[in-house]
């Protein structure tokens, strides 16, 4: 373990992490060599064995070693996509290789860059169906605004986005999620990632306390990082996100996903929400509230927003139209709090530069005439079929145990349970190769002590397409010896 003393100032868990990550990548530690066994490892290094264990863990939560019981950890034969290096060798003027050098905060989001290299087919989660998307009625809208566009829709925006469309958004929201707001308070961004950075540059100092969801969104959690605060993962149950009986440090920003938690599926309670209220009075700080797919429930009465439960509640209200309409339109919006509204469209102009203000006048007009919410209910329906055929698919060949015990009957994916001994990131590889994409539960947890198990989409996938998806991923995780007798399918996937 020679590259122990290449990054001195590391603390030697990571430097131990480091060293055998990057012997695996770069083949001094071939694929199916078995490691030292942990007591042998930390004898020879003069380490504690819980440290090397914990190194150990984390190697195979990242998919680059597999356990096998009775016998020890071996290197993985196909290290995860997120795992490749990314540190290309530029030649120099002089005609030398010269290194990658990135700050601090960039090497972390490398390390912990999650995004899929490829974004449709069985089983991407939390992609719609962009098939369905009525793209000649929104054409010729976009086509009848392009004909004579004022100077106004052609330049930068420093009003937070199109009036049109804040003004469709008020009328929307207030109807479609008991949302309280003006136009005025209605901020036009590029998605939520932008929204979510934003938010963290304008209210955050350097290490002040965030609380996230735990398990939650990968992408939360880079952004947050990349803006060098200090995450506190709180713990979801069936009524959401648990706040600590002692808080200790005050919050600045409480990033909840309430009307259905991503990605286990609960429901924050009504006395939850009122708590957390309560907690962002108190604290000064604020509650982010993420709306991701609230559109999409397919049983009882939608879940009202957060944000509406008070007046002029201490909420941030994200919301987008990837879910809704397609990822690609990359448009999303934002409801601040009246205090915020002057700030933060300042800081998004100096910051982001807002335009697009064609595409978002088109799609006012399409919100305007109805045709936004003819379209939400048309999804409902066909992704309430492809929901139903998933479960009945999963609970056929592997049993109603297989599913998550968190079923809000909502959103564009499920989750499929493994037993803690499984290797979820392994498998998703596995099944990538093969076509097939998922995405591993363990790798929406920030703490060690996590569940194992697959997250499939169901919206941009046609019913005669999952049968023969399935097969190939059940495949997968039976060569991964992932399911227990208990879990083992009964009879051949038609």
């Amino acid at each position: 373990m020679q590259r122990l003393g290449e990054q001195p100032d590391d603390k030697l868990h990571k430097r131990l992490y480091n060293a055998i990550r990057i012997s695996i990548l770069d083949g001094s530690l071939p694929p199916s060599n078995r490691l030292p066994a942990s007591r042998d490892l930390a004898q020879e290094l003069g380490l504690s064995r819980n440290t090397v264990l914990t190194v150990y863990e984390q190697l195979l939560a990242e998919g680059y070693v597999f356990s096998r019981a009775g016998s020890g950890t071996f290197v993985a034969e196909t290290v995860p996509d997120s795992c490749l290096s990314t540190a290309s060798m530029p030649i120099g003027s002089n005609g030398a290789e010269r290194p990658l050098e990135l700050s601090q905060r960039g090497e972390t989001l490398l390390q912990h860059a999650s995004a899929s290299p490829k974004q449709w087919g069985a089983f991407i989660p939390g992609v719609p169906d962009v098939n369905a998307f009525p793209h000649q009625l929104f054409s010729k809208i976009q086509a009848r605004i392009s004909r004579r566009p004022t100077p106004q829709r052609l330049t930068y925006s420093n009003q937070g986005g199109s009036p049109e469309l804040q003004h469709a958004l008020v009328d929307y929201l207030r109807v479609a999620r008991s949302v309280r707001c003006s136009p005025e308070q209605i901020l036009i961004t590029e998605g939520i990632h932008q929204a979510i950075d934003l938010v963290a540059r304008m209210l955050c100092n350097p290490r002040d306390e965030v609380w996230i969801e735990e398990p939650g969104y990968w992408g939360i959690r880079n952004v947050l990082r990349m803006n060098d605060v200090d995450i506190r993962p709180l713990p979801v149950d069936e009524a959401g996100m648990v706040p600590p009986e002692q808080p200790g440090g005050a919050p600045r920003l409480i990033f909840v996903t309430p009307s259905h938690q991503y990605p286990l599926g609960s429901v924050m309670s009504l006395a939850r929400r009122q708590r957390l209220l309560g907690l962002a009075r108190h604290a000064g700080g604020w509650i982010v509230e993420d709306d991701y797919d609230s559109e999409f429930r397919f049983s009882g009465q939608p879940i009202p927003a957060l944000q509406g439960l008070e007046a002029d509640a201490p909420v941030i209200y994200i919301g987008t139209f990837s879910k809704t309409l397609y990822p690609a339109l990359r448009l999303g919006y934002v409801v601040l709090p009246k205090p915020l509204v002057g700030a933060l469209k300042t800081a998004h102009t100096e910051l982001y530069r807002g335009g697009h203000l064609l595409i978002q006048a088109a799609l006012a007009q399409f919100i305007q005439e109805g045709h936004y919410t003819a379209h939400i209910r048309r999804m409902r329906l066909l992704y309430a079929k492809r929901r139903a055929f998933l479960t009945a698919l999963i609970e056929q060949h592997l049993g109603k145990q297989a599913l998550s015990e968190f079923n809000s009957n909502a959103g564009l994916h499920l989750i499929l349970n493994l037993p803690d001994s499984a290797n979820d990131v392994a498998i998703a590889a596995a099944a990538s190769a093969r076509g097939v994409l998922v995405r591993p539960l363990s790798r929406y947890y920030m703490l060690p002590n996590h569940r194992r198990g697959l997250l499939m989409g169901f919206a941009c996938v046609p019913e005669e397409q999952m049968a023969a998806a399935f097969t190939l991923l059940l495949d997968c995780i039976l060569q991964c010896q992932a399911l227990p007798a208990e879990l083992s399918p009964v009879q051949p996937v038609g």
